[in-house]
């Protein structure tokens, strides 16, 4: 897809209930049929082929991996929260499908029932480019918060991390206008998450899932009734159900990602967890099974049903 190439017109957003829950998939683009190989070099068409489950909804014919960027909106526990902001509108980036993107993300929030206004709380998964592009937008010369009266929230560990990083000329552009502008605002907080995650609203735990990036959070939901994890990028894209060692590019350890998604899977199989892939394509949600071999697992399609109106 072109980066200038918008999705579907705002009309509605898919939804999974769950209980009392409504999550919202916020679409913002799908991404280019060349990130799939760059992003997970070792997910080869011969890796897809062990796994006809794949097809056709996560790899095409070829087997070339599908991925997409996304967010989840969600009221849990009287707070109105959004999960990672994905790439931005008019950004100088490096990669060419993300640079100075135009999409109808904020029509599509809005049309979720969430705007910008109305948001008390953004949790950023982690300090990636295409996570945290929405937490600004354009205002004449400057950029400003998109969500003014949200809280933005990310790991300790995550903010320390990239505060001590020697970063190449892009991921310094992209800390100037998508993340220092929040803390300048006065509305980024950051949160100690240990080993046994952190409760930050009722019904609303952080998980914490390092290997992308050392401080990355995984994202829990719950109602009365039932459970849904939001992965980030700790699981980019279904194939690595097929085998959790299959690792990412932009990993910062890549064997501690590879043995958190193994912890994380081994956990959620087998469970009613509805498990919600931050770049999963449609239909994006379902439920971990063991598939066979030790080790490996598969995704079962929890598809969302069309939202009819604000959450």
């Amino acid at each position: 897809m072109s980066r200038h190439t918008t999705p579907a017109p705002a009309a509605e957003s898919p939804v999974w209930r769950l209980g009392d829950l409504r999550i919202h998939r916020i679409d913002e683009v799908t991404l280019p049929a060349q990130t799939g190989p760059w992003l997970l070099p070792s997910a080869t068409a011969h890796v897809v082929d062990q796994a006809p489950w794949l097809r056709p909804d996560f790899a095409d014919d070829a087997g070339i991996l599908r991925l997409t960027s996304q967010s989840f909106a969600v009221q849990v526990g009287g707070v109105r929260v959004l999960v990672d902001t994905g790439i931005g509108n008019g950004k100088t980036r490096a990669n060419p499908a993300w640079d100075h993107l135009d999409s109808d993300y904020l029509a599509r929030l809005e049309a979720a029932g969430f705007p910008p206004s109305t948001i008390d709380l953004v949790i950023l998964t982690h300090l990636h480019t295409d996570h945290v592009g929405w937490n600004t937008r354009a205002d004449g010369g400057e950029w400003r918060p998109t969500f003014p009266n949200a809280r933005y929230l990310t790991a300790r560990a995550e903010w320390d991390y990239w505060a001590t990083v020697d970063m190449d000329d892009a991921r310094r552009q992209m800390f100037a206008d998508s993340v220092h502008p929040i803390k300048d605002a006065g509305l980024l907080d950051l949160i100690d998450v240990p080993a046994t995650g952190a409760d930050v609203a009722p019904g609303l735990r952080l998980i914490h899932t390092p290997g992308h990036t050392p401080g990355h959070l995984a994202v829990e939901l719950r109602s009365a009734t039932a459970t849904a994890l939001i992965t980030g990028d700790c699981v980019h894209h279904p194939v690595q159900l097929l085998d959790p060692a299959i690792t990412s590019c932009v990993d910062t350890d890549p064997r501690q990602a590879a043995a958190t998604r193994r912890r994380l899977l081994t956990e959620l199989a087998g469970t009613d967890t509805l498990l919600l892939g931050t770049h999963f394509p449609a239909p994006t949600g379902g439920l971990v099974t063991p598939d066979g071999k030790n080790g490996s697992y598969r995704l079962i399609p929890v598809p969302p049903t069309p939202a009819t109106g604000p959450a």
